[in-house]
C-alpha cells in the first residue's frame, strides 16, 4: 500500500499538539524528527556511535509526519490542517514555520527506516526501555527491561513527557498496587507499573490503533495476566477503583477527566499527569486542586512539567 505523507514543520513546544491534530485528521499514524537530536550521542549496547545526517533534520525546530492511506486522503485535509496549526497560537503554543507539505510513500520506507534512531534507554537504575529488534544485556539484577515495538510512532520512551512519566510512576507505585493508565498509546507505562509491581493494570485509550499496540506490547512482556487492555474515551466508562492513576496526554486532555479523579482514585491514592506544556500548568494544578488532590512532587525537562498528586 502506498501512503501520503503530510509533514509539519512547527516547534518543539507544538509537538504533541500537532501530532494529535494530525490523528484527530486521522492520520495512520505519526513521526517526529527533532533538530535536537543531532546534538545528542546516542550510544549503541556495542559502544559503538550512531551518525546522524544533518539532512534528515530541520535546521531548526521539528518534522512532524502524519501517514494516511492513500485512499483516505484529500487535499482538504491539509487545508484543514493548515488552519488548525496556524490556531495553535491562540491557545499559547508555538506553532513556528508551520509549514506542511505532502508526498506519497511506500510502506517499507516509513516503517522501517526509522528504528535505527532508537536505541535502548536508561530511564533509571532499575528501568531500561528497549525496542525489541534491538540486544540488550542488563547491567544488574535489579534492572527492568522493557521490550517495546511502538508500531506506527506510538511514544517509544524517549520524549520528555514519557521519560518524566517513568520517574514519577517508578517513586510513587508500591507493590501490589491497582493502575488505571489513561491514554495508553504504545502500552509502556503499563508495562512499566507492571514491571515495578503493579497488581493489576487497565490499559485505556480511545484510538483503536494505540489499543492494539498495546495489546502487542502486552503480549511481548509476557503480562496479559497482569495488564488489561480496553478501548475507553478517558474515565467515562471506569467504574473500578484505583490505587493510582496515570495518564501522559496533552494538558486540554487531562482537564476533561479530573473530575472523575474521585469517584476512580482511592483514598489516599496518587494521580500523576504529563504532557502538561509549562503554559498550562497552572490550569491543570487548579483542576487536580479542585478534584480533592494535593500536589505532592513536581518535576520538569525543558518546557515540560509532569505532576504526582495524591487525595
Amino acid at each position: 500500500m502506498d501512503w501520503v505523507e503530510i509533514r509539519v514543520h512547527t516547534t518543539a513546544e507544538a509537538e504533541e499538539a500537532v501530532s494529535h491534530l494530525l490523528l484527530e485528521a486521522g492520520a495512520d499514524g505519526t513521526a517526529v524528527l527533532d533538530a535536537a537530536v543531532l546534538t545528542k550521542e546516542w550510544e549503541t549496547p556495542f559502544g559503538e556511535w550512531v551518525e546522524l545526517s544533518k539532512e534528515d533534520y530541520p535546521d531548526e525546530g521539528v518534522w512532524i509526519s502524519g501517514y494516511f492511506s492513500e485512499k483516505d486522503f484529500h487535499p482538504s485535509i491539509k487545508e484543514k490542517l493548515e488552519k488548525a496549526v496556524a490556531e495553535l497560537a491562540v491557545h499559547g503554543i508555538d506553532p513556528g514555520p508551520a509549514k506542511i507539505t505532502t508526498r506519497r510513500v511506500s510502506e517499507d520506507s516509513w516503517a522501517e527506516a526509522w528504528k535505527v534512531y532508537w536505541k535502548p534507554i536508561h530511564v533509571s537504575s532499575r528501568l531500561t526501555v528497549k525496542p525489541h529488534w534491538e540486544t540488550y544485556e542488563p547491567r544488574s539484577e535489579e534492572e527492568t527491561v522493557i521490550e517495546l515495538d511502538p508500531g506506527m510512532a506510538f511514544g517509544t520512551g524517549s520524549h520528555p513527557t514519557t521519560l518524566l512519566s517513568l520517574m514519577l510512576l517508578e517513586k510513587h507505585l508500591r507493590p501490589g498496587e491497582r493502575v488505571i493508565d489513561v491514554g495508553c498509546g504504545s502500552g509502556i507505562l503499563s508495562i512499566a507499573a507492571a514491571r515495578l509491581g503493579a497488581e493489576d493494570v487497565l490499559a485505556l485509550d480511545l484510538d483503536p490503533l494505540a489499543v492494539e499496540s498495546t495489546r502487542q506490547n502486552v503480549r511481548l512482556n509476557g503480562l496479559g495476566d497482569r495488564i488489561r487492555v480496553r478501548r475507553e474515551n478517558l474515565l467515562q466508562g471506569v467504574e473500578e477503583k484505583a490505587d493510582l492513576v496515570i495518564s501522559n496526554i496533552l494538558a486540554e486532555i487531562i482537564l476533561r477527566f479530573t473530575r472523575d479523579l474521585s469517584r476512580v482514585v482511592k483514598p489516599g491514592g496518587c494521580f500523576i499527569s504529563s504532557g502538561i506544556i509549562h503554559q498550562k500548568e497552572e490550569d491543570v494544578v487548579s483542576a487536580i486542586r479542585e478534584a480533592g488532590f494535593q500536589i505532592v512532587e513536581r518535576m520538569c525537562e525543558g518546557d515540560w512539567v509532569a505532576l504526582a498528586a495524591r487525595s
